[in-house]
């Protein structure tokens, strides 16, 4: 059984200056534990549409549920992160990821705790937003969405401003989040490596109206090597495709 259902979703945006079709006939079913990566030209409606699983965006046509109740609106079933880790400046990272739970109560400080290891944050409990890198301070915004239990984490493009490194870095931080907890994820990014390398499935999109071009299903045991043949052969049908859309969209411009 699906844990997030999404069906003929569409929404558009009304302006003085007329509408945009945002989101066209969007139709996806992900597992429980599932990790599903996507990814798209800039403006498809990436973004939107995880703010739509989140409940921050209701205004719109077609369906969208998480276990069989229609998402209404934001709730701790639903956890998101953001490109920057929008953390509270003036707290330390155990209560930043506690933020309105209190660490005086035994089971929250217990799993704060558990968290912070998980994370690989050991030793900066105490420490403030300024002291930390810009991997370990998403890695505080992580554990701070998964100390709610969400259902399902929705992670839009979380490591899009980091170093190559630190990227890298925290993309195995993140699998092994994934693969302790099993959590299901649906994690928004540009680069193609990324959605490989993490993802069960990877979700092409078309460019606006943003829809599902195709779904790649990703048939490689963890850890993946990226320099092996046949992730390399993954990206290469993931990049043809991308050569499809930019044609389609060259087209659509036309009038053709």
């Amino acid at each position: 059984m699906a844990l997030l259902e999404m069906n003929d979703l569409n929404k558009r945006f009304e302006s003085e200056k007329g509408h945009t079709h945002a989101l066209k006939d969007i139709t996806l079913s992900v597992k429980d534990g599932e990790f599903i990566t996507i990814i798209g030209p800039s403006g498809c409606g990436k973004s939107t549409m995880l703010k739509i699983i989140a409940g921050l965006d209701t205004d719109l046509s077609g369906s969208v549920q998480i276990e069989g109740e229609e998402v209404k609106g934001p709730s701790i079933d639903k956890g998101f992160i953001f490109q920057e880790p929008r953390l509270f400046p003036w707290y330390t990272v155990e209560k930043n990821i506690a933020a309105n739970y209190s660490l005086h109560e035994r089971e929250t400080w217990k799993k704060v705790k558990e968290l912070i290891q998980l994370v690989k944050l050991d030793g900066f409990e105490k420490a403030y937003p300024k002291e930390l890198s810009g991997g370990m301070a998403q890695r505080a915004a992580i554990a701070r969405a998964l100390l709610r239990n969400p259902k399902v984490l929705l992670l839009d493009e979380p490591f899009g401003a980091l170093d190559a490194f630190t990227r890298s870095h925290m993309q195995e931080v993140l699998l092994d989040i994934w693969q302790k907890n099993r959590t299901t994820m649906l994690f928004v990014t540009h680069d193609i490596d990324e959605a490989i390398y993490l993802g069960d499935r990877v979700v092409i999109m078309n460019a606006r109206p943003g829809s599902i071009r195709k779904t790649v299903t990703i048939d490689l045991p963890h850890p993946r090597k990226k320099t092996s043949r046949p992730f390399q052969e993954y990206r290469q049908l993931i990049l043809n495709e991308f050569e499809k859309t930019e044609e389609l969209e060259l087209l659509n411009s036309a009038g053709i």
